[in-house]
């Protein structure tokens, strides 16, 4: 597909970088389901398939912090694995965004923030469309409350923001160490155990607690849980915490990004 930077001179800046983002979704939907029988639907059946693994040797055992309910914890698993998928797949793609751009962005002036977020939107759309109906329909009938409908967005919010600003953050380094996806690997893995995706967070020693409280995705885990699953009204303190530490980590990966951009054309 090929990309049209020319603008007329009535269109806004913002108008073109908007048009451009765009373009860059769709090329990027496009060639990762080419030919794809299940289309962007494929991203809903991981968590799915993890889903009854981890009910099927884990399910008995930890039903009894979700209420003795194998359900509970069925749907306590999918909320976390949904969460990890989204982060790992949207960072580590977003992590090769400006490098795999280099030929592109040496022929072409364009701004190139516009690749680790292009990359990130398109994982904002297949996750609109593969499980975000999902969480709503359990949030609805497990809640039974309007409300949490609406709280829902805050922490799915929190989950883009922090994916951004780690994009950038990736994205920026990996023009300097072309090793980092092999430590990122480990960075993704170390984030994903240190998350209570599988287990409850009740089991973890009371010691570890304070250095796990620096996994920024599990208070998004923990808030979806809360509004997905109970029919209680959910913590906010946990919700907004959750939102402040995402724009704080999108700020440090922005901040990082604009001031080693300078640089990335001597080395694309």
């Amino acid at each position: 597909m090929a990309i049209s930077v020319q603008g007329t001179p009535s269109l806004s800046e913002a108008q073109r970088y908007w048009d451009l983002l765009y373009v860059l979704v769709q090329r990027n939907l496009k060639v990762r389901y080419r030919g794809s029988f299940l289309g962007v639907y494929w991203s809903l059946l991981n968590p799915l398939f993890m889903t009854g693994l981890y009910t099927a040797i884990f399910g008995a055992t930890f039903a009894t912090y979700y209420d003795n309910s194998v359900l509970n914890y069925l749907l306590a698993a999918f909320t976390g694995l949904v969460v990890i998928n989204f982060f790992s797949t949207s960072t580590a793609q977003a992590l090769t965004s400006v490098v795999g751009s280099g030929s592109l962005l040496n022929k072409v002036q364009l701004p190139i923030s516009i690749f680790p977020i292009s990359v990130i939107a398109a994982n904002v759309f297949q996750f609109a469309l593969g499980s975000l109906p999902l969480l709503l329909l359990v949030a609805l009938f497990r809640s039974q409350n309007l409300t949490h409908l609406l709280l829902l967005p805050i922490p799915l919010l929190s989950l883009v923001l922090v994916s951004l600003g780690v994009g950038f953050l990736v994205s920026a380094l990996y023009v300097f160490f072309r090793d980092l996806p092999y430590f990122y690997e480990l960075v993704v893995f170390v984030l994903w155990i240190s998350s209570p995706v599988f287990y409850p967070s009740a089991i973890v020693d009371v010691r570890l607690k304070p250095l796990l409280s620096l996994n920024p995705l599990s208070p998004i885990i923990e808030s979806i849980r809360q509004i997905v699953l109970s029919g209680q009204s959910p913590d906010y303190h946990l919700i907004f915490g959750a939102l402040m530490s995402s724009l704080i980590i999108l700020g440090l990966g922005w901040v990082c990004f604009q001031w080693w951009r300078s640089q990335f054309m001597d080395l694309l």
